[in-house]
């Protein structure tokens, strides 16, 4: 550790981020603010979901200073990231290298972008732990959170480790917490978007209310959908959904995290409170139409 020399670590984390700005877009977003995207492959960048709107037109501020009009060719609430398609200008960019395991204490890199100014930052990985489901029910194959000073304008951008490798997509959580979008999610999600424009969640066709009470716990059904699964399969007004295949459901965030895209045709058997009565009713998951 002695031999340390500052200088040149800075500089290496500088080169780091330097070789991935040309990959690195500007996304403008509402209220003259920016987010980032990074070029994913085939010419194609992928960005945050949340800061895309869908009815407003989309533009790329690239490596090079143009700005582009771009495609959305699809969006995945349940992962975050949604795929944009550039007019022009990313055809010939190259991909980045995929990286390893990332442990706690590692270094990490966000770039972004800003306009033509590259942004780049420097941390460390917080906490990483096993696969995870969003609250819109979407599976992540890592938990990695950062410990990383960054703020907006680098969501949707790429974290690098200290190879210069992609970990993931800079997203944030509850409380503005840095958190990254590993790799191996946003490829699943990316292949789906390219066949399909989206990315299937489950859908039950109930709006739910969450119950606790000394004997019982769950979502209650406040409203059915008159074409969905649940009235469907006989659910009715009052029912206290409890239980997923067994497992106990404690309001309706645990049911939601349970109607990601694995569950659309599935079929499961709800344990349900009717009049004090405890019954099982088998229903077939949906899936939710496109809003």
């Amino acid at each position: 550790m002695k031999d340390f020399n500052l200088a040149a670590f800075s500089n290496a984390v500088a080169d780091l981020a330097e070789k991935v700005g040309p990959l690195t877009a500007s996304l403008p977003i509402h209220h003259g603010r920016t987010a980032s995207a990074f070029h994913w492959g085939d010419g194609l960048f992928v960005a945050a979901e949340e800061v895309i709107d869908p009815d407003e037109e989309i533009e790329l501020t690239l490596a090079s200073g143009e700005t582009v009009k771009a495609e959305l060719l699809g969006r995945d609430p349940s992962t975050g990231v949604a795929l944009l398609k550039p007019a022009t200008g990313a055809a010939a960019l190259p991909s980045l290298q995929k990286a390893g395991a990332v442990r706690p204490g590692h270094l990490v890199i966000a770039a972004g972008r800003d306009g033509a100014a590259p942004l780049a930052v420097s941390g460390t990985v917080g906490e990483v732990g096993p696969e995870w489901h969003s609250l819109r029910g979407g599976r992540i194959d890592r938990r990695i959170h950062l410990a990383l000073p960054a703020g907006g304008r680098f969501e949707g951008g790429p974290v690098l480790d200290a190879e210069g490798k992609l970990v993931g997509m800079l997203l944030f959580g509850p409380r503005r917490r840095a958190l990254v979008m590993p790799y191996e999610t946003i490829e699943r999600a990316v292949a789906t978007l390219r066949e399909k424009g989206h990315v299937a969640r489950g859908y039950l066709g109930a709006g739910l209310h969450p119950v606790r009470q000394a004997d019982v716990a769950g979502a209650m059904v406040m409203s059915l959908d008159e074409n969905g699964p649940a009235k469907a399969a006989g659910l009715a007004l009052g029912d206290i959904i409890t239980a997923w295949n067994g497992e106990a459901v404690n309001g309706p965030r645990g049911l939601i995290r349970r109607l990601g895209p694995d569950s659309a045709g599935a079929a499961v058997t709800l344990g349900v409170v009717r009049g004090g009565e405890t019954r099982d009713v088998a229903v077939t998951i949906g899936e939710k139409p496109l809003s």
